[in-house]
């Protein structure tokens, strides 16, 4: 059996686990797309002008596919460890690569979900518009953009318990999401606060994909965060896997 079989049987039981906990995915679903409807549609300054809206639901979407790989990962990985069900999957004759593909692959499906009323919601609501490339290209760039969240939820997962994880999880969306110019536009930041948050991971993405969507100039610091922050955090990642290894499994 292949490690892409082996990642999608992962994957299936991972949906399968996590349904049985329905909040986990209506919370996903609905607290984006609720924050879009309470926050963004009743301000018609800009749910009526085309680039703000636009704007405004690009950031949600990154804030949705954010919170579902700090929280997916960084809860799930901290939980699994605290469970027998763990070790044992450990010895058995799989590559650790296919159970992280699993969780990139459920996750990611939960995340994609996410984005989808979002985007159902700026489109009937407010007068965001984008072409259809746009709009393929922005998934993509969201995609991409999520790699150094999961992460960063990788490393939460793997260096502390469930009940502290979910407490730094929760600190470190919220802190990446005003921080990112995801509830509030950068445009609306002082200097020192606009300077200093190109600095997260967050607002690379935000600029990442509302480059993706709407054209425009990439500036470097965007492109050169994201690489920096996945490399960066991949390398943390790693490292506090073999570390978790090393302390339970010798």
């Amino acid at each position: 059996m292949t490690t892409l079989t082996l990642a999608l049987h992962h994957a299936k039981y991972s949906l399968i686990e996590t349904s049985r906990i329905p909040i986990a995915i209506i919370s996903a679903l609905a607290f984006p797309a609720l924050a879009l409807l309470f926050f963004v549609v009743p301000q018609q300054v800009v749910a009526s002008n085309p680039l703000w809206a636009t704007q405004a639901v690009i950031s949600l979407s990154v804030f949705a596919v954010m919170s579902n790989a700090l929280f997916s990962f960084g809860l799930s990985i901290s939980e699994d460890r605290e469970k027998p069900w763990d070790p044992y999957l450990r010895t058995l004759p799989a590559p650790g690569l296919a159970r992280v593909f699993g969780h990139v692959f459920s996750m990611g499906l939960i995340g994609f979900a996410a984005i989808l009323p979002v985007i159902v919601i700026g489109a009937l609501l407010t007068a965001a518009e984008a072409s259809v490339g746009g709009i393929l290209l922005g998934l993509v760039a969201l995609a991409v953009s999520a790699l150094p969240f999961m992460l960063i939820g990788i490393a939460i997962g793997y260096s502390m318990p469930s009940k502290a994880a979910i407490a730094v999880v929760q600190i470190v969306m919220f802190g990446f999401a005003f921080a990112g110019g995801l509830f509030l536009p950068p445009v609306m930041f002082a200097d020192w606060l606009n300077t200093l948050s190109k600095f997260f991971p967050s607002r690379h993405a935000r600029e990442f994909v509302i480059w993706a969507v709407q054209g425009g100039e990439l500036e470097w610091w965007v492109w050169v965060g994201l690489i920096v922050w996945t490399a960066v955090m991949l390398v943390v990642a790693l490292w506090l896997f073999r570390r978790d290894e090393g302390r339970r499994f010798r």
